[in-house]
């Protein structure tokens, strides 16, 4: 806890990604120390103070985003910027789609999103655009790049939510988490629960299917793949497949060529646009995997985001994979 609040009794300590902040009113002979401590816990730290917050602050906790903040609103958000193609996502599954005033580049489904003012690529956004919308919410991907527009916004006063989707356990949280913001925790709810069934159901039908090795080439310079921290390693895994690189804690490991020929993977998956540039280069031909035309070209409209059509993803993959198992 703050050294601020051991003075004054008085401390609001909120988590939630990457960061706290702490919300208190100073003891008037404390005021001086207690503001001292609080600069050099958010020096530190990186963590940074909600100046809108106090010990009487009304507004309602949502929780703590993947940068440590505590999320507060006092009414449903109605004015939302989403900067994260998988937060849009959801949004619009959630019925919310109208209050979305702002988006990136990369929001492309459903058809309606791409209505939706265009706000740049999502890192490192810029604040006195996203600002101009007038919002009450502001949703960002939790990396290190959106740590510095999460201190802007909140010292504006903007409600800012940092969140990281690598996994499908943080998608199950996040759909929860916004159908709360949007005042509607049962539809949050619901849509969650439905993708989880779908995902299980998968789980259940390929248990005992063959587990033949794939590896999933994400950027080739330099040489990217999935790796077990990502949602797209856990699609696989559901689809009867697995990951040669889910060992690997990172979403996406850097790899040398040589490891993936070391590897040895039975089955290459990618995108279409990928498997052409693959198929051009002389060093992926060498894979045996290539060379006896094992290269599957998943629907990247439904593998690569960890949002609402993840259940879908896990049907395209299991059909790809193992044909004679879905119809």
């Amino acid at each position: 806890m703050a050294p601020c609040a051991r003075v004054a009794c008085v401390t609001r300590v909120l988590f939630h990604s990457e960061g706290a902040r702490l919300r208190c009113r100073w003891l008037l002979l404390a005021l001086v120390a207690c503001h001292s401590a609080s600069r050099s816990d958010e020096e530190s730290t990186g963590r940074t103070a909600d100046p809108s917050a106090s010990p009487q602050d009304d507004r309602r906790v949502y929780g703590v985003d993947d940068f440590g903040d505590t999320i507060r609103l006092t009414h449903r958000a109605e004015r939302i910027v989403s900067l994260n193609p998988a937060t849009t996502e959801i949004l619009f599954a959630l019925g919310a789609g109208p209050r979305v005033v702002g988006r990136t580049h990369y929001d492309q489904w459903p058809d309606s999103a791409k209505h939706v003012p265009d706000l740049g690529p999502g890192m490192r956004p810029n604040i006195e655009a996203v600002l101009g919308t007038r919002p009450d919410l502001v949703l960002l991907y939790a990396s290190a790049d959106n740590r510095e527009a999460a201190r802007r916004l909140r010292r504006a006063g903007v409600t800012t939510a940092a969140v990281r989707v690598d996994s499908i356990a943080q998608f199950n949280r996040l759909t929860r988490l916004l159908g709360r913001l949007v005042g509607d925790s049962a539809r949050g709810a619901f849509v969650a629960d439905t993708v989880m069934r779908t995902l299980d159901s998968v789980r259940v039908a390929m248990r005992d299917a063959r587990r033949m090795t794939v590896v999933m080439p994400t950027w080739n310079d330099p040489l990217i793949v999935i790796g077990g921290g990502s949602f797209m390693n856990e699609l696989v895994t559901i689809a009867g497949a697995r990951n040669v690189y889910d060992s690997a804690t990172s979403p996406s490991p850097m790899v040398s060529f040589e490891d993936v020929l070391r590897h040895n993977p039975e089955y290459v998956l990618t995108g279409p646009e990928a498997a052409a540039r693959l198929r051009a280069q002389a060093k992926w031909r060498a894979l045996p995997a290539l060379r006896n035309g094992r290269l599957l070209l998943f629907d990247t409209a439904r593998v690569l985001r960890p949002a609402v059509r993840l259940g879908e993803g896990a049907v395209s993959l299991a059909r790809l994979l193992h044909p004679e198992l879905v119809r």
